[in-house]
């Protein structure tokens, strides 16, 4: 695992932020310079390791060179900068219960600090995006849905539980990000009555019978939030679809979550 992380690390930061590129010049016998003999690229290492000491920790400097024809043994990958294909939207974070309580014990001087090193595009990393939950997740302090138990039509919809920590920090990151972050959310799992297994963990689907309330749950959420000021640029069906959890989680196949989008 770590050497994967390593060179999927070295791939992102050539891709995303781009490598040096140093020209090496010989010196001939007359003391001038001569002309550029090739034009190698390095790319600087950072190493991430939870049984080490390592935590981003820069490793080592590579530097890239002609390779001849390969082996058929062995492992290459092929960068063709003249062919793209999906373009690169932008880097965030997790705005969630478990980040925002957090939060909110630091210091306002130390709350500042991260702000800024997070979201402020001079001083900080300049994050553009933004995620959090609808409904609890794993990392909620509470088990807890927006509306009562049984309530179909979602007249008892209310986000007061967000209120608390999760939307003031969404709107101090928004703040510190110049005003605009592009913000989705997922459910990892609807209420209890809505599901097969009667449980907010182990898993458990959608029932059909349901998807009509849930898909409402979709736009009472984005309006709600949208009147406290924060827009919600888009959601995802469902966190992890294919994972049954000991935590908040929901099954779908990928026919499933068709059915669903499109019905």
């Amino acid at each position: 695992m770590k050497g994967t992380f390593v060179v999927a690390m070295l791939f992102i930061i050539c891709t995303l932020f781009g490598c040096d590129k140093k020209n090496t010049v010989v010196t001939s016998d007359t003391g001038r310079d001569s002309v550029k003999v090739y034009d190698p690229v390095s790319a600087k290492v950072y190493t991430t390791e939870d049984s080490a000491k390592f935590r981003l920790t820069l490793t080592d400097t590579i530097t890239f060179s002609e390779k001849g024809q390969p082996f058929e043994r062995e492992v290459v990958v092929f960068v063709d900068p003249s062919k793209t294909f999906q373009t690169f939207f932008g880097i965030g974070a997790a705005l969630i219960d478990a980040s925002a309580e957090t939060f909110y014990k630091l210091s306002k001087a130390k709350q500042q600090e991260f702000l800024t090193a997070h979201f402020d595009k001079e001083k900080g990393i300049g994050y553009t995006m933004i995620r959090t939950n609808i409904n609890s997740w794993d990392f909620s302090s509470d088990m807890y849905t927006y509306v009562q138990d049984g309530d179909t039509a979602l007249k008892t919809f209310n986000i007061d539980h967000d209120r608390k920590y999760k939307i003031p920090f969404i709107k101090e990151s928004i703040a510190a990000a110049g005003g605009k972050l592009n913000l989705f959310a997922s459910p990892w799992s609807p209420p209890v009555w809505m599901k097969d297994n009667n449980d907010m963990l182990h898993g458990g689907k959608l029932k059909t019978e349901f998807y009509n309330s849930w898909a409402h749950y979709y736009t009472k959420f984005i309006k709600e939030y949208e009147k406290d000021g924060i827009p919600v640029w888009g959601i995802s069906i469902q966190n992890e679809p294919m994972a049954k959890q000991i935590w908040e989680s929901c099954m779908y196949t990928a026919q499933e979550e068709t059915d669903f989008l499109k019905k």
